[in-house]
């Protein structure tokens, strides 16, 4: 044989041996283990089941069988909880806003006081008000209002600002656009 051949048959075969060792096809079949064989559960002995209360560890008192624990047989502790430190008084909430200032006022200025009352219904682009016994010509001629930038305008007929007040708690401060006189309304 050349010398060739003969080394690629040598080769072939070893490969052939050595991929023959790595399967278990050429193995045949395998016996299976014991523990397969036995059942997974033993079987029970057939009878009649009773059951009977477990003795008390040692140490231990025996409760009688046929009486329940008693809930008042041991009283439980009674926690009281910590009291809390006093909370600080939260300051008082103010209502602010257009619908805040909504109703009737008495207006107090230099010349004394009246009644001036801030409706919710629209007057073009204002909403209405009116006042009653004021001796200020100008704040007498009060017909409309608004709130704008937290502020409270009072308006003539024609879109004459009489007034400009502030919310103060539950009062509005502010002064008279013509005089610059102080005006309060309080409820």
């Amino acid at each position: 044989m050349p010398r060739g051949l003969l080394s690629t048959t040598a080769c072939l075969a070893l490969a052939a041996s050595l991929g023959a060792c790595g399967t278990s096809r050429f193995d045949g079949p395998r016996p299976r283990p014991q523990a397969a064989l036995e059942p997974a559960t033993p079987a029970l002995p057939a009878g009649r089941v009773t059951s009977e209360p477990l003795a008390p560890p040692p140490g231990a008192s025996a409760a009688p069988v046929d009486a329940p624990p008693s809930v008042a047989a041991a009283p439980s502790p009674v926690i009281e909880p910590e009291p809390l430190p006093p909370a600080p008084s939260p300051a008082p909430v103010v209502a602010t806003g257009r619908s805040s200032v909504v109703g009737s006022w008495n207006a107090t200025d230099a010349t004394g006081s009246c009644k001036v009352s801030l409706s919710s219904a629209p007057a073009l682009d204002l909403y209405k008000a009116s006042t009653s016994g004021c001796a200020n010509k100008d704040l007498a001629k009060v017909s409309a209002w608004d709130f704008r930038d937290g502020e409270v305008y009072l308006y003539q007929p024609g879109g004459t600002v009489t007034a400009r007040l502030r919310q103060a708690g539950g009062s509005l401060d502010g002064a008279l656009s013509k005089s610059g006189a102080q005006l309060a309304l309080a409820r």
